[in-house]
Formats: C-alpha cells, structure tokens, sequence
C-alpha cells in the first residue's frame, strides 16, 4: 500500500508506504553488503558526491490509485525520494569531509532543490540527514536524503505561517531578528563565520539542539553565493564536529534543512535555515521525548539553554582547532 492520508484532526497528510518495512539493515559484512560501497554496481564509476533513487521511495512518479473511504479522504502518494551519497567511504561525518567536499555536497543540495522543485506535483522539497541507530539509521555510509513533497509539511507550514504574521506586523523578516536577538545577546552563539551564525536556540526543544542561519536574507539554498556555500559547508563541519567532540564519540543527530515552498508562490517573509537535533542530554543519557512532548507537544527544556551552549561553545573550540579548514 502506497498513499497518503489526511488526519482531519491535526489538518495534516500522513505518507502511508506499507512496503518500506523491506528496507535493508547493515548485514555483519557491512562494507561488502553496503548498496553505497564502491563494490556495488549500484554506484559504480567516478563520482565524489551523486544522488540515487530511493529504492525504497514513500513517494513515486506514478503512484498507485489510493483506497477509497466513506470519510476519510486519500490522495496519491505522488512524489520522489533520493539518497545523496557524500562519500564512497563507508564510515563518517560531515566533518570528515574535507571544506571543498562539504561544498559539493551543498551544491548537490541546491542542484538537486532546484530540478525537483521544478515538477508540476512537488510542493516542497525536504533535504535532511539522519545519523546513528538511535536515530533509526539502517544504513551507515555516509548520505543525506531528499523528499520531494506533494504538500507543504506541517512544521514548514506553521514558519511560514508565523513568518508572515510577524513580517506583516514588524515590516521585517522574523528569523533575520532572531539572529541578530542571538548574536546580540551572544551566550548562545557557538560557531560564527563570515556568512553565517550557529546557535542554541532560546526556545530549544532538544538539549543540544543547534540552529544554523545564513547573516544574509534569502529563502533557498540555489540563492547562495559560491562564497556564502563555502561558508555554509565550513558550518556544517564544524556544527558536527563540535558534537563529536562535546562527549568524546560520533553523537547521532536529525540535520534538517528548512527552505521555501516550491509552489511558485512568494515567500519572501521566510529564511533558509538549518536545523540539528540530537538526541543525547548527557554522556550516557538520552532524551526521550514522552508524555508532555508526545501527548500535548509541550517541551519540556531539563536545564538552562545558555549552559549547554557553553558546553557546545568549548567543544567548538576543540572541533576547530582540530580542523585548519573549519574557520575562514
């Protein structure tokens, strides 16, 4: 079964993919069975970054008819799903990606945004990375993923929703306040460059959650300059190094990339940023979202922001004198 289907409750589509329960897991002979490993035909040939088919999509070209319902209402699971492969190591991060590789990898992203968005069915365009097996990974060479979306998901939805009201009543761009209240303030800032700002939010949900803000308003990756993407690549390195060295091991974390709709309407009200949401709050403990979150989806923050982005700050330190790349 292969369809979507509206919750008329929270006003929201639920992608339902029945057969992504086949989905391979790593077998004991990780790198000879890996699809992504060199050995593979699958990617064989040269190539420093590429992007591949999903072979196992909750979103196709050419879905099936959905099930008809009395009450419910289904639509088409119409779509596309790629993996965007950084490397044909085996292990890593993207801090293990050299600066000039990192920025192929945002141009990949950009490239990738930018001919998908272009489909007649495709709302939006969801890039994101998931990283360790708290995280659910069943892969773990080193890839991104991207979703081409026949809708707007919810979480974008209510941005722009707030984005615009707050423009409409301010006259300027929400998140571009946001930065400046961080940068100002600056107990939160943990990594700057020329371009761009990372940050633990105010309003963090996650203990270690980290934000990343180009200084420069614009709503898409394909918006930014060569230097901005240089910038943006030396950002990422250095947000998942700076968690690789908080706790002295490769911290999991969700890396999602928040950019504009691609319905071809305006949005100039909204702010391309990235999101980072790991799930540790301490060396040997986790933070498991439970009945407040679930339930109600109220947050509950179990210390003070400004502390863990000290802590976040002195392991940028580490992950940037350990890089010559990482500051520019």
């Amino acid at each position: 079964m292969q369809e979507l289907r509206w919750n008329p409750v929270l006003d929201e589509w639920v992608i339902v993919a029945s057969h992504r329960k086949e989905r391979p897991v790593d077998s004991v002979d990780k790198v000879k069975q890996c699809p992504f490993c060199p050995t593979s035909p699958e990617v064989e040939g040269e190539w420093e970054v590429l992007s591949l088919p999903n072979k196992f999509p909750s979103l196709v070209p050419n879905p099936p008819e959905p099930t008809k319902h009395r009450f419910y209402r289904t639509k088409q699971a119409r779509g596309m799903c790629e993996v965007i492969l950084e490397t044909k190591e085996h292990e890593g991060d993207l801090c293990d990606l050299t600066l000039e590789r990192m920025k192929k990898v945002v141009d990949l992203y950009a490239e990738r945004y930018s001919k998908l968005g272009k489909l007649r069915y495709v709302k939006y365009v969801f890039i994101f990375r998931n990283k360790g097996e708290v995280i659910g990974v069943t892969l773990h060479h080193p890839h991104s993923q991207l979703y081409a979306l026949p809708f707007i998901p919810p979480v974008v939805a209510r941005e722009l929703k707030s984005s615009k009201r707050y423009y409409r009543k301010r006259g300027e761009c929400l998140f571009c306040r946001i930065r400046r209240v961080e940068e100002e303030d600056a107990v939160r800032v943990v990594y700057e460059n020329v371009d761009f700002t990372c940050f633990l939010p105010f309003y963090a949900k996650w203990p270690y959650e980290l934000h990343v803000y180009p200084k420069r308003h614009i709503q898409s990756l394909p918006e930014l300059t060569e230097k901005e993407r240089i910038s943006l690549a030396d950002a990422l390195r250095t947000v998942t190094a700076t968690y690789n060295a908080l706790f002295g091991f490769s911290m999991p974390y969700i890396m999602a990339i928040h950019q504009k709709p691609t319905d071809g309407k305006s949005y100039d009200y909204y702010h391309l940023h990235v999101e980072f949401y790991p799930p540790y709050r301490s060396r040997d403990k986790l933070k498991y979202p439970a009945g407040i979150e679930r339930g109600a989806g109220t947050w509950t923050y179990d210390a003070a922001p400004e502390e863990k982005a000290e802590e976040l700050r002195k392991a940028a330190l580490i992950a940037v004198k350990k890089s010559s790349s990482a500051r520019l």
